[in-house]
């Protein structure tokens, strides 16, 4: 449990726009590296340029190539599991929430020991986002509260508090001051990191709001559901100009759907999407029509927790029974 894998191929199964299978690729072979976490994981994000960061229910965070799987990091600090994992671009600084309601972050060629704090909250800490520059750091959580952080000398800037906002995941808009938030409340909020208020609330969904991704012109959000049963499960992609309105569902995932992230569009490539989800599916979408392009399942790993883009045909994904997957997307 806990290993590093790198899957030489992709298993899919791909589909046509109203869910009927048109073929099955084969299952390709899998290279097995070292453990990283003792136990599941729980997130993952990559960094630049072949390095990723994981957070685990072993309440360690290590940095690893996902490249050869080689762990260059391990840090030890937290006292409950890591929920969330989360890095500036081009920084070699690493954030780590957990059930122990703090923030930590950690300086990759620094010492073994947490280089700052962010204690603050009430309760397991469920929201992480850097801002861009990495100056500013965004934190969520279970206490209905999102709090704004100075990165450098760990001072709170601002706390919000909104009744039943139980945070459950925090991203932030590229170039911009805002930060969209998913919650219980089945909402999708965005807020002005400037003033820390809510600029914009998307109409309610039916089911609890898990996860959030911008894509990298700041234009689109997608946010992910809970389910079961076939029921619920979905993705949903926002507008994020002007309409702010409800563009389109990704509707497929037979349980809760954990993560949505925008792929990186090549040059001959339509615009695509991934998730994974509680039912050990990790699913590609194309963005534009809702259509399933191809499905993974990743047999034995558990639930799927966290996914990560690392380039144009690459993912990570988090699982709870088998460790961090490296996906070939192409």
């Amino acid at each position: 449990m806990g290993n590093l894998q790198s899957k030489l191929g992709f298993h899919t199964a791909k589909y046509r726009a109203g869910g009927s299978a048109e073929e099955t690729g084969p299952v390709r072979a899998v290279q097995q590296h070292g453990p990283v976490h003792a136990d599941a994981v729980t997130s993952v994000a990559a960094l630049e340029p072949d390095l990723c960061v994981s957070g685990g229910r072993d309440k360690s965070v290590a940095v690893c190539r996902w490249r050869s799987g080689a762990m260059l990091r391990r840090f030890g600090g937290h006292e409950r599991e890591v929920t969330k994992v989360a890095s500036a671009l081009d920084s070699s600084r690493v954030f780590s929430a957990s059930r122990d309601k703090t923030v930590l972050m950690w300086e990759l060629h620094g010492t073994p020991g947490p280089r700052q704090r962010f204690p603050g909250h009430d309760l397991v800490v469920t929201g992480l986002a850097v801002s861009p520059d990495g100056s500013q750091l965004c934190t969520g959580s279970r206490d209905n509260t999102v709090c704004k952080w100075d990165v450098e000398t760990g001072e709170r800037l601002g706390r919000a508090a909104i009744s039943r906002n139980l945070v459950t995941h925090l991203c932030w808009v590229p170039g911009e001051p805002y930060v969209v938030q998913t919650s219980e409340d089945k909402t999708i909020r965005i807020w002005d990191s400037r003033e820390l208020r809510v600029a914009h609330t998307f109409p309610a969904k039916r089911h609890i709001q898990t996860c959030c991704d911008v894509s990298r012109d700041g234009w689109l959000c997608l946010s992910s559901s809970t389910g079961s049963a076939g029921e619920g499960g979905e993705a949903t992609l926002w507008d994020l100009r002007q309409t702010r309105s409800r563009l389109r569902e990704y509707r497929g995932h037979f349980q809760t759907t954990t993560s949505c992230v925008f792929l990186p569009r090549g040059p001959a490539l339509a615009p695509s999407i991934a998730t994974s989800s509680y039912d050990s599916t990790v699913k590609l979408w194309d963005r534009d029509t809702g259509a399933c392009l191809a499905t993974l399942c990743l047999g034995g790993s558990g639930p799927l927790a966290s996914l990560a883009v690392c380039d144009s045909s690459t993912l990570l994904c988090a699982s709870s029974g088998s460790g961090i997957h490296v996906l070939r997307t192409r």
